[in-house]
């Protein structure tokens, strides 16, 4: 891995603790399943604000429940997020992928935008509640893992079930995710789509490519099928939520050149609208290929619920961040549910309100992630802002 030689001109003004919380974190390598020391960390901080902090270990993952009580009633809201990373690919990184360096007025380092910056932001945001915000009201959690990078099987899934055997229902809970397209605040999630993949192998004979008559071609059955998964449409999506089909791999083991092919396999995924669900795309793509059933065997993998949180009459997490925000930059985000699966999926349900709100994700998982000071500063007083509300008796 090389680095580039470039000057690492600092900020004029000392550095802010949100700057310093998201060198911090960036400085634990904590690649999925390890957390690296990041949750330790966090959870001394927590500490020493009062929460009550219980980790516990799921097949090597490590997984945080923290939370204070306020003094009078209110809502029961949550932020959560995680600190593992993607590996740190070997490539032209101005400094070195776990080192934190500030360069151009910005946090370099894998994870700082996706997402230990939100992490240090929230942190910051979760201080000036403690210290600065009289009666406040409700019960506040923090749910983080070091699991959401990977397959996401023993972190924030085993959080939301461990809450639900202690009869702890969440009214809202916010998600950390970078979300920001431009600038930062003019992008929240209020749902994600579902995904899906599937292996479809498909059968046939084979022959002489001389005497196709005698032969089954299992590629041009392939081909059919991978054309009629093209052409679906999707009648039940919801405007702010499309369904798109990838076929992403078409695989004929067979090098010789003069016979007829007797297996392909076809792999493809689906992201789906929240009108739909896993087992509603099931049965639509098989009655799509019901014609070829006979020559194919279909197999699924790594289902993932959609969510979505709709605009609501009465307490509302949505119209508070969206009020935030506007106060914060003057002007109200975009709500969108495209991009990939994220573990507000395992915490939304009829009675919790979930909501991504975090930087711009334009260099996550990329060589040279970084975020700008900037950003930081401003997505932690939108953090600050919104959790005032939330708590606040006022």
């Amino acid at each position: 891995m090389s680095f580039a030689k470039v000057s690492q001109n600092s900020v004029s003004k000392p550095l802010s603790a949100v700057v310093k919380n998201t060198q911090t974190l960036i400085r634990f390598e904590s690649v999925t399943p390890s957390q690296g020391g990041a949750i330790d960390w966090l959870s001394n901080e927590l500490t020493v604000l009062g929460f009550n902090c219980e980790q516990f270990i799921c097949e090597g993952v490590t997984n945080l429940i923290a939370y204070v009580n306020f003094e009078q009633e209110g809502p029961c809201v949550a932020f959560s997020g995680h600190i593992d990373v993607v590996p740190a690919e070997s490539g032209n990184w101005l400094s070195p992928p776990f080192a934190g360096n500030i360069i151009n007025n910005a946090v370099y380092g894998r994870g700082a935008a996706d997402m230990k910056g939100g992490v240090a932001a929230m942190l910051g945001a979760t201080k000036a509640l403690l210290n600065n915000t009289k009666n406040k009201k409700g019960r506040f959690y923090w749910l983080i893992t070091s699991d959401e990078e990977g397959e996401a099987e023993f972190g924030s899934e085993e959080i939301a079930a461990r809450l639900a055997k202690n009869n702890i229902q969440l009214d809202g809970c916010i998600v950390g995710e970078p979300t920001s397209s431009t600038h930062v605040g003019d992008t929240i999630k209020n749902g994600r789509r579902g995904a899906i993949s599937s292996r479809i192998k498909v059968h046939g004979k084979a022959g002489h490519v001389a005497y196709p008559q005698n032969t089954i071609n299992a590629a041009h059955i392939a081909g059919n099928i991978v054309n009629c998964l093209s052409n679906l449409t999707w009648p039940e999506d919801e405007p702010s939520s499309k369904t798109t089909l990838q076929v992403t791999g078409i695989n004929i083991n067979n090098v010789i050149d003069n016979l007829v092919p007797s297996e392909c396999e076809i792999t493809f995924n689906v992201r789906y609208s929240h009108g739909y669900t896993s087992s509603t795309i099931k049965h639509c793509i098989s009655t799509a290929l019901s014609e070829y059933a006979q020559h194919l065997e279909m197999e699924w993998e790594r289902a993932c619920e959609p969510y979505y949180t709709a605009p609501t009459n009465g307490w509302s997490l949505l119209q508070q961040l969206e009020h935030t925000i506007y106060a914060q930059t003057g002007n109200y985000p975009m709500l969108s549910t495209s991009g990939g699966t994220s573990d507000g999926r395992f915490f939304a349900n009829q009675h919790t309100q979930v909501i991504e709100c975090g930087v711009k994700n334009s260099t996550i998982h990329q060589v040279n992630e970084h975020v700008p000071v900037d950003d930081l500063l401003k997505i932690e007083a939108i953090y600050t802002d919104l959790l005032a509300r939330i708590f606040s008796h006022k």
